[in-house]
């Protein structure tokens, strides 16, 4: 199977290729560092910097993962429109290459984020949910998702994953997070009551395979373990695995005045269950946290 990838360089994408490669997938990455792709993704995965480089090439799988880190920057003007320009923008230029193709691959895998239904507070939150609010970050997904299913009048299925918080040792949040927790330093944000849905990267990538292998699946899926947990059990729970007290909570209103409008990512939380992909009959590895964190970081070899 002849595999694109968009983000194919980002913590998922580059696990991803790697996944695929050693069941002997050809991949192909859209980037804007060709050159770094073999580095990040292996020796047996292809950089392109323009899609017409793959016009004549059949493509049977496209995976649509790129964007610009929400959480790295406060949200400015600027921000806000990189943001939508490396999500939504790169979809619509995706979906427009794929109309003007003659031969069309058979799924279109797009990401999207559980942020797509804003803060829900203690409702429990399904696919069949509506959004909850229309903060910023619910926008950015729903629009990210209407361009991805700009290709369905395209036969092609479109599947949406609304990934939750990825755990995994060698990047995201977590990674940002061991060191002050290591320090002592860690503790519950706000109130701790906000929820937060997560899931183990392994589980993330076995997700997206199911998915892909899957030809009945399509629409939106909830990509996070069946067991959300509050963010004060979080920290409890990490503070658990790198042996250290949680004692310093991070007042809301500091978090307010320093990120101002992004601080909903922090402050709120959406209690998201995976319900399509059990429905399915997709089984997590890692369903609770504890579990989940030993194994990231106390691996057995």
């Amino acid at each position: 199977m002849h595999i694109l990838l968009t983000g194919g360089t980002g913590l998922i994408g580059q696990s991803l290729c790697h996944h695929w490669a050693a069941q002997g997938h050809q991949l192909s990455v859209w980037s804007r560092r060709p050159e770094q792709v073999v580095g990040l993704c292996g020796d047996s995965v292809r950089g392109v910097a323009r899609l017409e480089e793959l016009n004549h090439e059949s493509i049977d799988a496209v995976i649509n993962l790129a964007g610009a880190p929400i959480a790295d920057k406060p949200w400015s003007a600027a921000r806000k429109a990189l943001l939508r320009e490396s999500r939504i923008a790169l979809t619509e230029q995706l979906v427009t290459w794929l109309k003007q193709r003659e031969q069309k691959p058979a799924v279109l895998i797009s990401g999207s984020a559980v942020g797509w239904y804003g803060d829900g507070g203690d409702q429990e939150l399904t696919e069949q949910s509506p959004q909850q609010s229309d903060d910023f970050a619910a926008q950015l997904c729903a629009d990210w998702e209407s361009a991805a299913l700009q290709a369905e009048p395209l036969d092609i299925r479109v599947v949406l994953v609304r990934t939750g918080l990825v755990l995994a040792p060698h990047g995201g949040m977590l990674k940002r997070l061991l060191l002050p927790f290591k320090l002592g330093l860690g503790g519950r944000i706000g109130s701790g009551q906000q929820w937060m849905p997560w899931v183990h990267l392994s589980d993330q990538i076995a997700l997206i395979d199911f998915l892909l292998q899957h030809p009945q699946a399509s629409g939106p899926y909830n990509a996070c373990s069946p067991h959300p947990v509050r963010n004060r059990e979080f920290a409890n729970e990490l503070g658990h695995a790198v042996n250290r007290f949680t004692l310093l909570p991070v007042p809301g209103f500091l978090l307010r005045a320093g990120l101002g409008e992004m601080s909903i990512l922090l402050l709120g939380g959406q209690r998201a269950l995976p319900d399509r992909l059990t429905d399915i009959g997709f089984e997590f590895r890692f369903t609770h946290l504890d579990v989940a964190l030993t194994d990231l970081l106390n691996p057995i070899d």
